[in-house]
């Protein structure tokens, strides 16, 4: 098992991520004053339907588009000699650099601890009813899964398959998925933790909740 410690001195000691904040297609760059050291806010909103600060503007045949912050955080770095140049589609206008949520913590924590198990194709991911009734009445880390176990459906163009778990036995301790919605290949559905150590990990979400500053 990680020692989940000291995975979280390690994050302590880098507590952000790097954001690069590029052009979504060709054209005409305009920064909005923006500069190093600026402070900036995500998207807002109950469903985050309001955008995050504006940097700059992209110009196009004539159609003008705002390129905003996808984070909170500040401008570590800006490519000023940009301004009023025609640049390609991913150009990094800026770097922000995102202190990481307590939230983002956990999860971090978690997909490091836990056996991912993952999209075997981009599909949409449903649990068979038994599993789903289970997980509806009471919680998931109350489903046991062990190698070879017929606990998924995959549906993909109007076509279910059965899907089986593959990794070591232990209880479904995270859900990554959505009903009704496609996930990519290789990315996870659940995590699963041995039963033993759920005790363990869900010590240290607590001190991550207790200590964490934001």
């Amino acid at each position: 098992m990680i020692d989940i410690s000291a995975l979280l001195d390690e994050i302590k000691a880098s507590p952000y991520r790097d954001i690069a904040i590029t052009t979504p297609h060709c054209g005409l760059v305009r920064f909005l004053g923006g500069k190093v050291g600026d402070k900036l806010v995500g998207p807002q909103g109950q469903w985050k339907e309001k955008p995050g600060t504006a940097i700059a503007t992209i110009e196009r045949e004539r159609n003008l588009k705002t390129i905003s912050s996808p984070e909170k955080g500040d401008i570590s770095v800006i490519h000023s000699e940009l301004e009023d140049t025609f640049v390609e589609a991913g150009t990094t206008l800026a770097i922000l650099r995102h202190m990481l949520t307590r939230q983002e913590v956990e999860q971090i924590i978690l997909k490091r601890t836990l056996h991912l198990f993952c999209a075997p194709e981009r599909a949409k991911y449903y649990f068979t009813p038994e599993v789903d009734k289970k997980i509806r009445s009471s919680d998931a880390k109350t489903v046991v899964v062990h190698d070879g176990m017929e606990f998924m459906i995959m549906s993909r163009m109007k076509r279910e398959a059965p899907l089986r778990y593959s990794g070591p036995e232990g209880v479904i301790y995270a859900i990554y998925f959505t009903y009704n919605e496609n996930v990519d290949a290789g990315s996870p559905l659940i995590g699963v933790c041995p039963a033993d150590q759920v005790a363990a990990i869900q010590e240290m979400i607590m001190r991550v909740q207790t200590e964490w500053n934001e």
